[in-house]
């Protein structure tokens, strides 16, 4: 009898976790198609240095939408009405070329639903952005360390997954391996439909088929790093 009353309590548990796991994939799937048709239309456009100037409005800080370390993420408006963030690289630290090279690379390399797409790439002398899509609900971060914003647990089981596949996606679903070495939730982005895409691929590590790291340097964010490796720069 009390083998039947625990088997009947994993059911009641399990069975209405497998409903909203599959019906959020459902839904997600039709958004998706949406979302590339709209999306494909934007990256069939050639932006000019000048005209992505003209879209986030010369970098004025009222377009400025996060900051971090190598780089700067404006929101613009293209002639098409298309909205862009275009994350501007800061090119007086000499670690931000490489971030640039580094974000192109995996950027170019991996396609999936979870990782915000790349619309096109600017450089010269003086100035390197990427043009990516734009999230218009922020990131994970402000729903987690905010009271103005709220996840409810159906939102919060769809952001884990969306997550997760990306990283399984990372790990063993492309043929350019790779490690994201920085996630945390300011660089989980939520579209429209509260979908998860990850970014900031600047220090990322890229591994190939024989396990070489090309990128043999570590850096990423205390209290979201692997303890293991902090202990490397103690």
């Amino acid at each position: 009898m009390l083998l039947l009353f625990l088997l009947l309590g994993i059911a009641l548990v399990f069975v209405p976790i497998s409903f909203v796991f599959l019906w959020i994939r459902y839904r997600r799937g039709k958004r998706s198609h949406q979302r590339a048709d709209s999306l494909s239309i934007a990256t069939t456009e050639r932006i000019t240095y000048y005209e992505l100037l003209q879209a986030i409005d010369s970098l004025s800080n009222s377009n400025l939408i996060g900051s971090g370390s190598f780089g700067s993420v404006y929101k613009g408006i293209l002639k098409s009405g298309t909205a862009i963030a275009v994350k501007v690289f800061h090119l007086q630290l000499e670690v931000a070329f490489k971030s640039f090279d580094t974000e192109c690379e995996v950027l170019r390399s991996l396609r999936h639903r979870n990782l915000v797409k790349v619309i096109t790439s600017c450089s010269n002398l003086d100035f390197k952005a990427l043009v990516l899509e734009y999230m218009p609900n922020g990131s994970l971060d402000k729903y987690l360390y905010s009271h103005n914003y709220f996840l409810d647990i159906r939102q919060r089981l769809s952001i884990m997954i969306d997550g997760t596949c990306a990283l399984e996606y990372f790990h063993h679903g492309c043929s350019l391996h790779v490690i994201h070495c920085d996630l945390k939730p300011s660089n989980v982005l939520l579209d429209e439909d509260m979908v998860a895409h990850l970014s900031d691929f600047g220090i990322s590590k890229l591994l190939g088929e024989d396990e070489i790291d090309l990128y043999t340097k570590t850096l990423a964010t205390f209290g979201y790093i692997a303890p293991g490796t902090s202990l490397c720069f103690c």
